[in-house]
Formats: structure tokens, sequence, C-alpha cells
């Protein structure tokens, strides 16, 4: 499993949004890390950018630089739209799925929750966060106590998120399906993937 488990404040303070749960430290200091931060001009350049959005998507979803090269590299060699195909094999991954159902609190808090052995795909226990879920598969909480009171406690923490219209979600079943495939609106909005696809192409 590949997981940050550095200062995620200074991650936020540094991309200048929550990546990771906000907290009073970011709250009250919102510019970049460092003793300069608030003043600090930092020198931009095409490839800076284009790194600085990789490595923002990268912390989003929790992949380690090598999954995320790998991933792209899957995605390059599909048909269509590199930039938007990546997003959408990110979007489909079971972790993030399982996320965006409302049964963990956060993506990193799914891998885990996947890893642990409670999440089964097409009535069969599946413990690969990574797993690329396609159209129609059933993602459910396994009938476990403890997986069905994990999922029940991250469902009531979650209400304020809402699934998105791709997925088919029965919270009082705790599961639920790929109806269709994400499309662009509908996957994360604060990224600019041309940047990463032209980062890669260097």
């Amino acid at each position: 499993m590949s997981r940050y488990t550095g200062p995620k404040t200074r991650i936020n303070r540094r991309f200048g949004m929550a990546i990771f749960a906000p907290n009073k430290a970011f709250e009250r200091k919102p510019h970049p890390p460092g003793q300069h931060g608030p003043r600090l001009r930092r020198r931009t350049t095409p490839y800076s950018i284009g790194l600085n959005e990789k490595q923002k998507l990268r912390y989003m979803y929790g992949l380690s630089e090598k999954q995320f090269a790998n991933l792209f590299k899957t995605a390059k060699n599909q048909k269509g739209v590199t930039g938007e195909t990546f997003l959408k094999l990110l979007s489909l991954r079971l972790d993030h799925i399982v996320y965006a159902m409302g049964l963990a609190k956060s993506i990193q808090a799914a891998r885990q929750f996947v890893n642990h052995g409670h999440i089964k795909v097409n009535g069969h226990k599946l413990d690969i966060p990574s797993y690329t879920c396609k159209l129609g598969d059933e993602i459910e909480v396994r009938e476990k106590t403890s997986s069905r009171q994990l999922a029940t406690r991250a469902l009531e923490e979650s209400q304020a998120r809402t699934a998105p219209a791709w997925l088919t979600v029965n919270a009082d079943a705790l599961k639920g399906s790929v109806n269709r495939e994400p499309e662009r609106e509908e996957m994360e909005q604060s990224i600019n993937e041309q940047l990463i696809v032209e980062y890669y192409s260097r």
C-alpha cells in the first residue's frame, strides 16, 4: 500500500487548497509554507506549473510516483483524449469508488478499507484498491459485522457528500454499482489535466 505519511497541512498550504482534511492550522495560515511564505514569489516555468499540477493530483488520489506514471502510460495507450482518459481511470479505481459512495471519509481511508478485506465486487471479496471497476460492476460491503459498522459510521459522517451520477448507491444495503463511465464535468474540476499531459510529454 502506498500512502503519504508526511505533514498534510504543509501540502494543503503548498497548493492553497484542502487536498487533505483541513484543520485550524491551514485556516490560520493558508499561504505557502516557509518563513517567507506570504511574501515569497516563486519563479514559475511551464515545467514547474505542470509538475505542480501532477503532484496535486497525485496527492489527491494517494498514489506513488510509479503508480501514477504507470496509470498515465495506460491512459496514453488507450483511444480517446489522454488527459480525460487518465482522470477516468483514476475515478474508476476501487478505492476512489468506495470513497465516492460515502463508505469512507477519505480516499486514504477507502484504500485501507479495501486492503483490509471489507469490500466485495460482483459477489467476491476484493482487496486490491487499484482495481479498475467496469460498467455494471457491483460494489458492496461484506456481511461481517465489523465491516458494516465501519461503513455505516462513514456514511453518517459523509452525508454532506453526494455520490456522483455515474454511480448507483443503495446506502441502506451498503452497496452500489457503476451505471456508466464518468464524464469530464463529473470528475475533478480543480485539475487542468492538459498540463499533466504536457509534463509527461517532455
